[in-house]
């Protein structure tokens, strides 16, 4: 059998059908409060208006989105690695390599890539749809290989200017109602603090 890479799926319906989850809209973020970095504004209107930032997903990845996952991540690095373009393989309908995956830090380092994960992201050129399709089925490879041992996975989708956040809870995928802005620094910020957060919490049970 073909092994299918997670690009294949370019739609949540196409997802959803195929591994029977439930999909709703609601508004289950909840911005936690996260202090702008001295100078972040002043270098993202520099890359904004002189910067070649969304030519390419890579350079999305590079010069919008990871920097500020990277903001929020400090303030939890020790209990979480955040890892870039890192292989997933669940099954032959799921693997391929999300933009980024929080997992678990390993008591062995930085150098091995540990269970369980906790979120992924992924860049894409305002592709919204095929976006989620495509993060939706690596949350259902990672709740996989989580062996259920977390029981609520978060997403993120971005063209580095939007930034989507999605939740899987067992079979049920939830697609958070409000869209943020990289021109709205403060609430982002506070957004992916919170979710960053709502990982901290579980991995603490």
């Amino acid at each position: 059998m073909q092994a299918i890479p997670f690009s294949v799926y370019k739609t949540l319906g196409a997802v959803a059908t195929e591994f029977q989850i439930e999909y709703t809209v609601a508004e289950f973020v909840r911005e936690l409060s996260f202090a702008v970095p001295l100078g972040f504004q002043e270098e993202l209107d520099l890359l904004l208006s002189d910067g070649v930032v969304d030519n390419s997903e890579a350079a999305i990845c590079e010069a919008l989105i990871y920097p500020i996952l990277k903001e929020v991540w400090k303030f939890y690095r020790h209990q979480f690695t955040l890892w870039s373009h890192q292989t997933l393989s669940y099954s032959e309908q799921l693997f391929g390599q999300p933009n980024y995956i929080l997992a678990k830090r390993s008591p062995l380092g930085t150098v091995v890539f540990d269970q369980p994960y906790f979120l992924v992201v992924e860049a894409k050129q305002d592709k919204f749809e095929e976006g989620w399709g495509q993060c939706l089925a690596e949350l259902i490879a990672v709740q996989g290989l989580n062996n259920q041992s977390i029981q609520t996975l978060f997403g993120m989708v971005s063209n580095g200017k939007i930034w989507q956040f999605g939740r899987l809870e067992n079979q049920k995928f939830t697609r958070n109602k409000r869209f943020y802005s990289i021109q709205e620094l403060t609430s982002l910020f506070g957004a992916v603090n919170f979710v960053f957060n709502e990982c901290q919490q579980q991995l603490q049970l």
